[in-house]
């Protein structure tokens, strides 16, 4: 079994690796993440305007690299070529500890390719891009070891008919938030696992009364974004089986697991 579907799992993800400490959704996020000893990676896909799988959150670059305007407006050799360390801080901005050190926009095969028994779930960010992910996915025979989700009630649709493991849609929890209203079971499920977080536009979510729904149907329930190790240990003791954590260092601890060292030239 998927180790990500497992109702009984305690597990960390790192979110968009070890973005804490490293930028996200780059290759030197992720390897931080797994050499602290997270269980699996989350990570963001979009659409290059040549049609390649690239990893990003946001549909701008403005954010988190040295590069202006849309994703989806750039060639992958356009991309490639921005720092993405550049906007990375943690301290307001007083220091920018990864610019200039060769930190790039990642692809999907790329870290298909690095990472090959690490699970993964990926977050589909435009439907635009659910061509070219099943395709460096079967490239690869990664689908056995990827959970995959989207924000995008169209992109979901369209991920949710090729065979994946998917997470609950958007809809699909509205569903769940009024069943646990009225004190009825999860209903009739399509999905594998279901993430979400503690709260939703101010609104606190029900999480763990979800997370007992579904327990029933062998369904896991995982929780974004968790950093504070407080609600973390509070979540595992109600039955949530996987964090989404920027500092899976710090989850892993809360576990009783030793994280373990990134290597020096890769700590800064």
């Amino acid at each position: 079994m998927l180790s990500l579907l497992d109702p009984s799992a305690r597990l960390v993800i790192a979110h968009r690796g070890n973005s804490m400490h490293a930028p996200e959704d780059t290759m030197e996020s992720f390897r931080q993440g797994l050499a602290l000893g997270a269980d699996g990676l989350e990570f963001d896909v979009r659409l290059s305007a040549d049609g390649v799988a690239v990893l990003m959150h946001d549909p701008l670059l403005d954010r988190t690299t040295d590069g202006t305007g849309p994703v989806a407006a750039h060639t992958l050799a356009q991309l490639r070529y921005l720092d993405a360390g550049y906007r990375f801080t943690r301290d307001g901005g007083r220091t920018y500890p990864w610019r200039g050190r060769g930190i790039r926009i990642a692809t999907l095969e790329e870290v298909l390719t690095a990472f090959p028994d690490t699970p993964c779930i990926a977050e589909l960010k435009t439907p635009k891009a659910a061509d070219a992910f099943s395709r460096a996915v079967d490239g690869h025979g990664a689908r056995h070891r990827l959970l995959v989700g989207s924000f995008s009630d169209e992109a979901h649709a369209q991920i949710s008919g090729r065979g994946f493991h998917i997470t609950a849609s958007a809809p699909d929890v509205k569903r769940l938030y009024w069943r646990a209203l009225t004190l009825r079971g999860a209903g009739p499920v399509t999905y594998q696992a279901c993430s979400i977080p503690p709260s939703w536009k101010r609104m606190p979510v029900p999480i763990l009364h979800f997370a007992r729904m579904l327990r029933q149907q062998g369904i896991p329930t995982h929780c974004w974004t968790v950093n504070d190790p407080r609600v973390a240990r509070r979540l595992w003791d109600g039955g949530i089986n996987a964090m989404l954590s920027d500092d899976p260092g710090t989850l892993l601890e809360v576990l009783g697991r030793r994280p373990g060292v990134i290597p020096a030239a890769e700590s800064r």
